[in-house]
């Protein structure tokens, strides 16, 4: 390569050839936009393409010897104009908008650097790339931002021609149709870096392989998150004997791990990590003496370190320094004298911890969380140079923690949370350990004793310690404490104020937790800072009391629940700044009077939760301008008036839930037309007329209840229009409401009381599952409509205490979700579909479907105070219910009723099966019990028999009649069959 000038800076006088400059002009004519090629121009004053940005020419020949235009974002196709640059030896087209490689590039034989990754590219890799044999860096590839859009392979042994090939990388490439890719690698001469990555691989053939030695040039291999087949793995393992390191991680592999490392003695650092590779750690590895990085985690490995140790070679000097072994594996103890780093975090280890791991001279790392350890802490060595130790989410216990954990003078990570460790942690486990910055003991049994004049070495930025007891009084050591970004004291026992000095604390914090606590007094101004991350501070299930400080208005989530809170005026109507806050929670105070009409700053507001309080008035219109507003609970206040109409333009609204209130009126329209709600609640208010057919048009609604209100008239027939409730979706375990803050999303998991089977119920974990309606306790009258069994995917239906009338549609039954169907005290008559649940207080007449026998998931019934008779159908699921479901009707018998049935014969219970003999039938939707027509039978044949023999036995005058009967009927019949058959012969004779 020559002299470079150019490239946009100081360059000597060179002139660009002519034919390459309008080279490059035809070039820059052929992209979709080409606007970040400005400088590329037929102005006179710029007519030197050497001056153009990415360019670069030769100072001697003037040629253009480099095109270097990585993320310049350029797209469409790749000119052949480039043919004209005879000279190019360097370029890179990477990280643009480019869809092929085009075949002439093979014509660009000086080319020793070719950059193409990183662009949307399909289509085959053309196999003319074989032609640059000069070329010593090579990338070709898709982009993880497209990441189904990939290039494919054909024929992969062209690249054994790069016989200069040092540096070879490919990504979201298909080599599915070819399985020469591993062969023609192996024979590539100068190979040394080898990058895979989101590439897909078929099958190797061993056969193709078994004839070619292993490679000495290729030093590192990485091939990250590809569909690797298992056949690919011992060869990988032996592509080089002097491979040094080997990165193999996130792949889809699957399998055993090969017992093929003992040819790898250069190997200096191995990630075998996300593989789901399972079985035992080859003892192989243990021939490894150069290795210095060991990554096994991810996987599902078993067996012991020990297994491991055991099989090492002796070595004249042991350079292991870092071992990983995490995530999914089933390993055992673990003994590595010259460890620096160990990672046996995300596993299934069991048993007590050995020892030795706390006898490791040169261990700075140990990490043990997510296992199933057992017992306590080893004991350190006073000079250990741990500075990170983990051992997390175990099972690990002990009286205390060790003391010996205070002679780790180095250390700045410690975390044992969620363990159950007991006993007291007092000044000598930290006293001397004046680097720790990350302490957290959280979900353990441990009491943090502390004299009152003690001031710790250290300086926190995280201190976590829910469910230990601090108390009773607020710790004073937190005094000097003035790094701390995140403090979580919640469940801790601390009674009493907060202090003065506490604001000091709070100046750095992005997290403050002081929940479950017996805090009580005016909570003081605290000093807060705006945070990119932005701030939570959770302070709830206190005593707090009086007025909610303005400096929490700098918060982003706000949560101050059941506390006694009387005044937030001045909060909401006089913030120090605009607030920045999504989620704010106050629900459970004692806040009272009319709620201010101030809402229009808080225009970020995504929660706003104001439950079981005092508010009485209207709501106030302004909560119509929260345009980012998802979840509004006014539930359980005094409110009056209608509903505003301002919340039509909250569009983004998915819960709304004003019941408990003293909201009257019609239900406005806008709900249906304006809202996409997923939880519609307006339970106990005073709304009256119509339910508005327009709630139909709540294709999201999940959670419906408008019940104990005065609506009267017919239940929509449009019913069927809800969609969430027609189909299933993918419905997150928990209604969680994502929201935008800065980059990062924040998420607020919602919740919600529910009246489940007739107690009321709160879900959270699994409220987005749920799909119910509820629209009891009004005035509603007319016929249930049919479409409502469209709704196939409701669990809770309660329709009781209305006027409805008329049958029950026999189509009910296709509720196959359904859990709960009330639908008491209505004015239904005619007989009970297969399936229902609730049914008192109706008119309803007949047998009880033997159908209901068979429902081994019903778990709520109640036919009481109807007209129903028979016996009750024998099963488990009808008996172990109360005999008051059953009361009422005075036909009825049977089990669980005391009354016995005539003959106390037992009913028997439908068979699924199709074999045997029947004793029942369907007709039209009802049961026939076949035993009935079985007995009737008998009986009839019983008085026929006789009542014939027994009079004839009885009277002599009829019996004689009868015999002289018989005996004229049988001459008649002899002499008729005789005269026949004369007449028959007579016939054939003549």
């Amino acid at each position: 390569m020559g002299v470079l000038v150019g490239k946009g800076g100081s360059y000597s006088l060179v002139q660009c050839i002519e034919s390459e400059r309008q080279a490059l002009l035809s070039f820059k004519q052929g992209l979709k936009d080409s606007n970040p090629l400005s400088s590329w121009t037929s102005n006179s004053s710029q007519e030197d393409c050497c001056s153009w940005e990415g360019i670069s020419c030769d100072n001697k020949t003037n040629h253009v010897i480099e095109l270097d235009l990585r993320a310049y974002q350029l797209g469409s196709e790749i000119s052949p104009s480039l043919l004209e640059l005879k000279y190019l030896e360097y370029l890179d087209l990477s990280f643009n908008y480019f869809s092929r490689i085009p075949k002439f590039i093979g014509s660009l034989t000086r080319l020793t650097y070719l950059n193409l990754a990183q662009n949307p590219m399909t289509g085959t890799i053309p196999s003319q790339l074989g032609n640059v044999t000069g070329l010593r860096f090579l990338a070709l590839g898709g982009t993880y931002i497209y990441p189904y859009i990939t290039l494919t392979v054909s024929n992969f042994r062209w690249i054994s021609r790069l016989s200069s090939l040092q540096n070879l990388r490919l990504s979201n490439v298909d080599f599915t149709t070819t399985s020469d890719w591993l062969q023609s690698i192996k024979i590539t001469l100068s190979l040394t870096r080898l990058v895979m990555e989101e590439c897909q691989f078929s099958e190797v053939d061993n056969s193709s392989l078994s004839h070619i030695n292993s490679s000495h040039t290729v030093k590192a291999v990485s091939m990250q998150s590809n569909t690797i087949h298992p056949t690919a793995i011992p060869w990988l393992l032996n592509l080089s004997t002097n491979l040094v390191d080997l990165t193999l991680n996130r792949n889809q592999i699957g399998g055993p791990l090969p017992n093929s490392f003992e040819h790898m003695t250069s190997l200096s650092s191995l990630d075998l990590s996300s593989n789901g590779f399972e079985g035992e750690v080859p003892k192989s590895l243990g021939t490894l003496c150069n290795l210095k990085r060991l990554d096994l985690s991810h996987n599902k490995l078993s067996g012991t370190l020990g297994d491991l140790l055991e099989s090492q070679v002796n070595c004249t000097k042991n350079f292991t320094e870092i071992l990983k072994l995490s995530d999914h594996n089933q390993l055992g103890r673990s003994i590595f004298p010259a460890l620096e780093e160990l990672d046996l975090h995300d596993n299934l280890l069991e048993g007590p911890l050995p020892n030795s791991l706390g006898q490791l001279p040169k261990l700075l790392v140990l990490h043990l969380g997510n296992n199933l350890l057992s017992g306590p802490l080893p004991n350190f060595f006073p000079s250990s140079p741990l500075q990170w130790l983990c051992a997390s989410n175990n099972k690990l216990d002990g009286s205390s923690l060790p003391e010996s954990i205070g002679q780790l003078f180095n250390l700045t990570y410690f975390d044992v949370s969620s363990n159950s460790f007991s006993g007291v942690v007092s000044e000598a486990h930290l006293s001397n350990l004046s680097k720790l910055d990350h302490m957290d003991l959280s979900f353990n049994s441990l009491t943090l004793k502390m004299s009152s004049n003690w001031v710790p070495p250290f300086q926190l930025s995280f201190l976590n310690l829910p469910c230990c007891t601090i108390g009773p009084r607020f710790p004073k050591w937190l005094q000097n404490q003035s790094n701390l970004n995140y403090l979580d004291l919640s469940n801790s026992s601390i009674y009493g104020v907060i202090p003065d000095w506490f604001s000091n604390v709070t100046s750095k914090l992005i997290y403050l937790n002081l929940s479950f606590n017996h805090l009580d007094g005016m909570l003081p101004n605290l000093t807060l800072s705006l945070h990119d991350g932005g701030l939570v501070v959770d302070l709830s299930f206190n005593q707090f009391r009086g007025a909610i400080p303005l400096s929490l208005s700098s918060a982003m989530e706000l949560y101050l629940s059941h506390n006694m809170f009387t005044r937030f005026k001045n909060f909401l109507c006089n913030p120090e700044e605009i607030p920045s806050i999504r989620v704010l929670d106050l629900s459970d105070n004692l806040l009272s009077g009319r709620m201010p009409d101030c809402c229009l700053h808080w225009g970020y507001l995504v929660v706003l939760n104001l439950e079981n309080n005092n508010f009485w008035g209207i709501i106030p219109s302004s909560l119509g301008s929260l345009s980012n507003l998802k979840t509004l609970r006014l539930r359980h206040n005094s409110f009056s008036g209608n509903l505003p109409s301002s919340l039509d333009r909250s569009s983004q609204l998915q819960l709304l839930d004003v019941g408990h209130n003293n909201l009257s009126g019609k239900i406005p329209t806008w709900i249906g037309e304006s809202l996409v709600l997923e939880l519609h609640s307006l339970k106990s208010n005073g709304f009256y007329g119509q339910i508005p057919s327009n709630l139909c048009q709540l294709k999201s609604i999940k959670i419906f209840d408008l019940s104990l209100n005065n609506l009267s008239g017919v239940i929509p027939s449009c019913i069927h229009n809800l969609a969430s409730m027609v189909h299933s979706d993918d419905a997150d375990l928990t209604a969680t409401y994502a929201y935008r803050h800065g980059v990062p999303f924040k998420k607020y998991k919602n919740s919600a009381l529910i009246m489940w089977k007739g107690l009321e119920y709160k879900y959270d974990k699994i409220l987005g599952l749920l799909r119910l309606i509820d629209l009891s306790s009004n005035g509603l009258s007319g016929q249930i409509p049919t479409t409502l069994a469209n709704l196939v995917e409701l669990v809770q239906v309660n329709l009781s205490r209305n006027h409805l009338s008329g049958i029950i549609p026999m189509n009910i039954g296709e509720l196959n979700q359904i859990e709960s169907l009330d639908l008491s005290h209505n004015k239904l008559s005619g007989r009970i579909p297969m399936g229902l649940a609730k049914l008192s207080h109706n008119k309803l007449s007949g047998r009880i479907p033997m159908g209901l026998a068979k429902l081994s998931s019903l778990s709520y019934l109640d036919l009481s105070d109807n007209q129903l008779w028979g016996k009750i159908p024998t099963s488990t699921q009808l008996q172990s219910f109360d005999g008051s479901r059953y009361g009422g009707n005075v036909g009825l018998c049977g089990p669980p009723l005391t009354n016995t049935c005539p003959g106390d014969q037992t009913l028997l219970v439908p068979s699924n099966s199709s074999g045997g003999n029947e004793s029942y039938i369907e007709d039209g939707g009802d049961w026939l019990d076949m035993s009935w027509f079985n007995i009737g039978i008998g009986v009839g044949f019983a008085v026929g028999f006789w009542g014939v023999c027994g009079t004839l036995a009885y009277k002599t005058s009829w019996r004689h009649a009868y015999f002289r009967l018989l005996n004229e009927l049988g001459d008649w019949l002899y002499v008729t069959i005789k005269v026949q058959n004369t007449r028959l012969r007579r016939r054939l004779q003549g």
